[in-house]
């Protein structure tokens, strides 16, 4: 069995202990979930392990050619490759092969009845069967199509900052691997997206370390979860809804702990300060043991603990009549009317590109309407917490950052809590507050601005995404906060379990720019809608699916098998069709009548490769699982 093992490893930055000799293993099969408050190491560990960082002390073992595949929550991409050269690392031999084969089918095409080329091009293909490059190919095409992307020659300078993510997920993916290392892999994806992720992830037969706040996730994808606490680790054998019960257990006997070390030291201190006459070793070492209960550091949890109120709000919130917002040729928003009323929570859902986030600009007043009005009432207090990376002067300290906005704020119960208080409130310690804000860590800094925005004394709270880059625990108060928040609460976010613990109803997004109520969850919307793709698929599709399924299958049947030795020739064959048809409408130029054309020949070739692509995937699983059963 393949194992890595961690012994005695420490890392500071600074005067900052991250941990502080912690030692765990991974083995085969373990599919771990690293939690903790943002700042205690996560992402630092994770570098480590992938040998991107160095400890301070310790050390790690594994095999000699034990292979860790790491995915950073920034990925660096080589603007000058293609998709497809990215996912296989650019210059790798198997990418080097595809190229040859690309260029050798290309010319071909030019020359059709040259035998030279045709003996190149049968070479390659036989070298591509013994070295499984059809299979890494399909598997590679097979991803992308699942994470949204179907243009594998695209250059990456062309692709937005999401799509960049997701190709950076399937070359994480594809890369044949003995440990897994995702950082935040959740982060700016769809949840369609992060659904598909989340079984495939449930799947993986090696190795998987990640750290995600989707709670969702990692109940559902790990069977192991690390906390980093305090400079500590702990590990429980389970997934995170496991995770939660022994915490819980733990705190308990960790507080019954720290109540007896206070109840010795308070009887020592008591001893000590009576004064006894002889000065004797044993009595020296009552001392020693004093000072060493004084320096112990209590285990009790530092929770966020706040209920601050809202400023009056009056019956008229927002009204929106009829507004609409295009860009270029999109409709996002069309003929919209909606009326917010006191102490509405609200979640706003749809795909990435649909125009959530353009509706909380327009109700912030950061961006204005194509038609249409929004009526603000004379009460409100508008606060914004949006995806932007709002620079930070890194040399201002962290309580002078807190106070330029409010020295106090008013509780529900109307007492006031100081700047620094509140700090404390969200695990910024004294020692902490007086420190510049470059040192902390980006969660750090997203937990800072969160604060500062709250500091304004909001009774309407626009939180877009907020759920990224914050820790679980600042997330699972935050949802109380806006629990007892006597304001209106108006969310974009896709974090199923956030939006399901938060809001009371949703807007969404529909086709053609129409939003919709949608009375329930979160988790019940994604239900409804998984439903109908369910019901628009063709019958032969449902059935081959639930062959997929079927483990107790012991080989293919007669057609699947015919399916299965034709279906890589197909896909080849369909490749060569569409980089044809591109060709062409580069060719065609400004001749929009033949593009137009073109392009309707290429969506539909898409479609063709895509659904072949699944197929492929479906019947490789099925093969996988059929070899299982064998082996078992």
């Amino acid at each position: 069995m393949q194992i890595l093992k961690v012994e005695n490893l420490s890392k500071s930055y600074s005067e900052k202990q991250l941990f502080n000799k912690i030692s765990f293993s991974i083995g085969e099969g373990e599919r771990s979930g690293l939690i903790g408050v943002n700042g205690t190491g996560k992402s630092t560990l994770l570098k480590i392990l992938a040998d991107l960082d160095t400890p301070d002390t310790g050390f790690i073992s594994h095999p000699k050619e034990y292979r860790i595949e790491y995915l950073s929550q920034d990925p660096d991409l080589n603007s000058q490759l293609t998709v497809l050269e990215q996912v296989f690392y650019g210059d790798s031999p198997l990418m080097k092969l595809f190229r040859e084969y690309e260029e050798v089918l290309s010319s071909l095409q030019t020359a059709p009845n040259n035998q030279q080329l045709q003996k190149a091009l049968s070479a390659l293909q036989l070298k591509m069967d013994l070295t499984n490059a059809w299979e890494a190919n399909s598997l590679a095409k097979t991803i992308l199509s699942r994470l949204g992307i179907s243009q594998f020659n695209q250059k990456i300078s062309e692709l937005s900052g999401g799509l960049k993510k997701r190709v950076a997920i399937a070359s994480a993916l594809i890369q044949p691997a003995d440990l897994l290392i995702l950082d935040e892999p959740t982060n700016h994806l769809d949840n369609e997206t992060i659904e598909w992720l989340e079984e495939y992830l449930s799947k993986y037969h090696k190795s998987l370390l990640l750290v995600t706040h989707d709670r969702y996730f990692l109940t559902r994808v790990t069977n192991r979860i690390l906390e980093l606490d305090n400079g500590n680790l702990y590990s429980y054998e389970g997934n995170y809804e496991y995770f939660l019960e022994k915490k819980a257990e733990r705190e308990e006997l960790a507080l019954a702990s720290d109540n007896k070390r206070k109840n010795i030291l308070r009887r020592e201190l008591a001893w000590l300060q009576r004064g006894a006459k002889a000065r004797s070793t044993k009595q020296k070492a009552r001392i020693e043991r004093i000072e060493n209960l004084q320096t112990e550091t209590s285990t009790t949890n530092n929770k966020i603990d706040f209920m601050l109120g809202a400023s009056r709000l009056g019956k008229k919130v927002i009204v929106i009549t009829n507004i609409s917002k295009a860009y270029d040729s999109k409709t996002l928003i069309k003929d919209f009317s909606w009326i917010i009323n006191p102490g509405e929570k609200i979640g706003i859902a749809g795909p990435n590109g649909s125009g959530k986030t353009t509706l909380l600009n327009i109700i912030a007043n950061h961006l204005s309407t194509d038609n249409g009005i929004v009526e603000i009432g004379e009460t409100v207090r508008i606060a914004y917490y949006n995806q932007e990376n709002v620079e930070i002067n890194g040399e201002m300290r962290v309580i002078d950052y807190i106070k330029e906005e409010a020295n106090y704020i008013e509780e529900a119960d109307q007492k006031k809590v100081s700047a620094e208080q509140m700090l404390e409130k969200f695990l910024f310690p004294p020692a902490v507050q007086w420190n510049k804000i470059s040192k902390l860590s980006g969660g750090e800094k997203r937990r800072l601005r969160l604060l500062r925005i709250l500091m304004k004394w909001p009774n309407v709270l626009l939180l877009d995404e907020p759920t990224n880059d914050l820790d679980i625990l600042t997330l699972s108060i935050l949802e109380d906060y806006i629990e007892s928040f006597q304001g209106v609460v108006i969310i974009v976010s896709h974090d199923r379990y956030f939006l399901d613990r938060t809001t009371e109803y949703l807007l969404t997004f529909e086709d053609g720019g129409r939003i919709s109520r949608f009375n329930g969850n979160y988790s019940e919307y994604l239900q409804l809608k998984n439903s109908e793709k369910q019901l628009a698929k063709p019958p032969e599709r449902i059935q081959n699916e639930q062959n997929t399924k079927n483990n107790l299958k012991q080989k293919l049947s007669y057609n699947e098998q015919r399916e299965w030795d034709n279906l890589e020739e197909t896909i080849a064959s369909l490749e060569q069709e569409l980089q044809t048809i591109q060709n062409e409408i580069t060719e065609a130029g400004s001749n929009f009548e033949k593009v137009a054309s073109l392009y309707n020949v290429e969506k539909e070739l898409n479609n063709k490769l895509e659904a072949h692509l699944e197929r492929w995937a479906e019947l490789s699983e099925l093969i996988e699982q059929i070899e299982l059963n064998k082996s078992n």
